[in-house]
């Protein structure tokens, strides 16, 4: 859940600032964001209370284990399309009894969210030698709010850099959709011009190697996850990261790339799903 942390370095400061008592947020059941959310919380002394959609492992494991040993509250619904009226009747029901959540949506996906990548952009740039700038940044992507901050981030420095966002779910229409609303509303809230900001980026989403769904590893990721374990020690889950791996194992392999060319893969984390 490592974009998911950088994430909530921000969003969390705001629920503090804000005064609230609890953070309140949705996902999966083997949810890196939703664990994520629930370390924030512990750690910032307020509660925590989690609404997936699925069933209730028994016995829980991995993600899900971590959610019940942080003292998470959960709720189950059947859909994803129930999860975020869920989460706003319960937040709701707790403004009633005088406590004060703050409502995080999925993924922390916000234009606060993405300013934490627009600001990690800043620091890959410190990172790197002095005059190298990459020409490509790879990742997994999904509810869009780290792939708004690169490459709103790369925009703002004014760098030539393309970031592609590899799929782990939904249609590249779809996400590059929601990752330019992110952008528009980012813009905003640093005093710029957010629209003009959102249309002047180039917003690439790759969804061809989803495979047959979400969390469902394909040979290609498999390849992936092997590869990365023998010859780098670097562990790659099948529901983001091995996938948007094997994309640039992919890229690489098409020649879609120059041999002089500086490829960053943006691990965004998520190895606890290993262990599902």
């Amino acid at each position: 859940g490592g974009n998911k942390v950088r994430k909530l370095c921000l969003v969390a400061a705001e629920a503090r600032a804000c005064g609230a008592d609890t953070l309140i947020t949705v996902g999966g059941v083997q949810s890196n964001h939703m664990r994520a959310t629930a370390s924030a919380a512990t750690r910032l002394g307020m509660r925590c209370v989690l609404v997936a959609n699925g069933t209730r492992p028994e016995p829980p494991r991995a993600n899900a284990l971590l959610d019940a040993l942080l003292g998470a509250e959960l709720h189950y619904v059947s859909s994803r399309d129930e999860r975020a009226p869920t989460m706003q009747a319960l937040a709701a029901r707790m403004r009633s009894e005088g406590r004060s959540p703050y409502e995080v949506p999925l993924g922390a996906s916000t234009p606060l969210g993405a300013a934490a990548f627009a600001l990690a952009v800043g620091e890959l740039l410190a990172q790197l030698p002095r005059g190298v700038v990459p020409d490509v940044i790879v990742h997994a992507s999904s509810s869009g709010g780290t792939q708004a901050g690169l490459t709103a981030g790369c925009a703002l420095h004014g760098l030539p850099t393309r970031v592609i966002g590899i799929s782990a779910d939904d249609p590249a229409s779809s996400i590059e959709t929601v990752v330019r609303g992110i952008i528009s509303g980012l813009g905003a809230m640093i005093g710029v011009d957010g629209d003009t900001l959102a249309r002047g980026v180039q917003v690439t989403v790759d969804d061809s190697f989803v495979g047959e769904g979400y969390t469902v590893p394909t040979a290609a990721s498999r390849e992936a996850q092997s590869l990365a374990a023998r010859t780098e020690a670097l562990f790659v889950d099948h529901t983001y990261t091995a996938k948007a791996l094997a994309a640039l194992i992919a890229y690489v392999r098409d020649g879609q790339f120059r041999a002089a060319d500086t490829i960053v893969f943006w691990h965004t984390g998520g190895q606890v799903g290993l262990f599902t």
